[in-house]
């Protein structure tokens, strides 16, 4: 029989499952105060000014933290639907509820069912929490049917692909002869759910084409009104309601947006790490004005670690035409036109995560490429284009000014989103 003992200290690279790293940030969460007073401990401890190369160089530190003057933004008042009994609401510190408020449109789910992953709930407990969302889901404005088209289906979690394809096949079976098609599926997955959820929205929305939502086994346990009102919001989106828009949409009083027809885009790419796969290329853009609530989502795969958006504008190849302009700003505002009756005529560009070394190679790579689809939409097309770089985080610190309540979370935080000078600050 052989002992081993493993070192302490040393380095895991692997990736923690969810139970670590939940163990891992209850150790390191700090609260601001705290993590204020541990930065000054530490460089006082430092002691940086007495140090010899330091002095050589001239170089002092102050021993208190840099004093900005900011502000926080008023927040924006929202609409609700007109027979809310608050139809116009006024955030407080970046947050509201449903309480007594309506979703502006509310969608409509007339055909869904759900299937449980979960071993452990009773069938009982599942009927139970499904008729619970679906009376919620009524009461904030979606036109949801109470009862499924058919009873809750329990398998297990090795068998999603095979589930959910029998699944979708029963409901059809009773479904297709109607005309009609299943408007939502609901998902009970396990609490240590593993790679179940990234499996089930690809099988969901690549193979099948279903609409889905996704439910923790310990959140149909131990539900909640607030848990159940969250969940509705979000099947409301994906079924093409509208939960609030902003009230000066309606007035045409949107800075840069409300005067003329303006399409928002949204892009960012994501690269594999260490591995040698393709980097992930996201873009979204609103599809309605002048509320600018909905928006539409496309993805494709490019050169790996390549930042610039391959697929913004490209030639496609057609066997009868040839090369036909394509890409992904030519399909999103074909698809704005078609929503609105309207060509865009100022677009918004946020570009996410672009490095300094990076940034005006790929600023100017993506607005040659913008310039590029709109002109072969139309010759004589010609928008005009803000281009918004988010750089990427700076390990900066914002700590409020504690006598300033209103600056301040609960929980010490300063609000989301401060102001200072022309910068703006998105603080966390």
């Amino acid at each position: 029989m052989e002992l081993c003992k493993i070192a302490e200290g040393q380095r895991y690279s692997k990736h923690l499952n969810r139970e670590q790293m939940s163990a891992l940030l209850g150790v390191t969460r700090l609260n601001p105060r705290q993590r204020e007073l541990h930065i000054l401990q530490t460089l006082n401890d430092a002691n940086y000014n007495e140090v010899p190369h330091a002095k050589e160089f001239g170089i002092k530190i102050e021993k208190q933290l840099l004093s900005l003057k900011s502000r926080v933004l008023p927040p924006p008042w929202l609409k609700f639907h007109d027979s809310s009994m608050n139809k116009e609401f006024l955030p407080q510190v970046g947050q509201w509820n449903m309480i007594r408020k309506k979703m502006f449109n509310g969608g409509r789910v007339g055909n869904w069912t759900c299937v449980n992953f979960s071993w452990d709930l009773e069938a009982n407990t599942v009927r139970s929490f499904c008729r619970e969302l679906a009376i919620m889901c009524q009461a904030s404005g979606i036109d949801f049917s109470v009862d499924p088209v058919l009873p809750v289906v329990t398998a297990s979690p090795e068998d999603v692909e095979l589930t959910l394809n029998s699944c979708h096949q029963n409901v059809m079976n009773v479904l297709g002869p109607q005309g009609r098609e299943l408007d939502l599926l609901v998902v009970i997955l396990p609490s240590n759910k593993g790679s179940l959820y990234g499996d089930l929205k690809r099988i969901c929305e690549t193979d099948i084409g279903l609409v889905s939502q996704c439910c923790l086994a310990n959140h149909v346990v131990k539900t909640t009104k607030q848990y159940l009102a969250n969940v509705a919001l979000k099947i409301n989106v994906k079924v093409g309601g509208k939960n609030t828009v902003l009230l000066d949409a309606f007035t045409n009083r949107l800075p840069c947006v409300g005067d003329i027809p303006t399409i928002i885009f949204g892009a960012h790419v994501v690269h594999p790490g260490k591995s040698s796969g393709h980097s992930i290329a996201a873009v979204v853009a609103s599809q309605d004005w002048p509320e600018v609530t909905n928006y539409a989502a496309l993805a494709s795969a490019q050169a790996h670690c390549e930042e610039f958006i391959q697929d913004l504008f490209q030639d496609q190849y057609d066997c009868k035409t040839g090369a036909v302009p394509g890409g992904m700003i030519i399909q999103h505002v074909i698809s704005f036109q078609r929503a609105t009756g309207r060509k865009p005529q100022r677009i918004i560009f946020y570009r996410d995560a672009v490095s300094d070394r990076q940034l005006y190679q790929v600023m100017w790579q993506e607005l040659v490429a913008i310039k590029k689809a709109c002109s072969c939409l139309e010759p004589d097309y010609n928008p005009s284009v803000t281009y918004v770089v988010l750089q990427k985080q700076r390990h900066t610190w914002f700590f409020a000014d504690e006598d300033d309540d209103r600056s301040l979370f609960r929980s010490g935080n300063v609000l989301p989103v401060c102001q200072s000078l022309s910068d703006f600050r998105h603080c966390g």
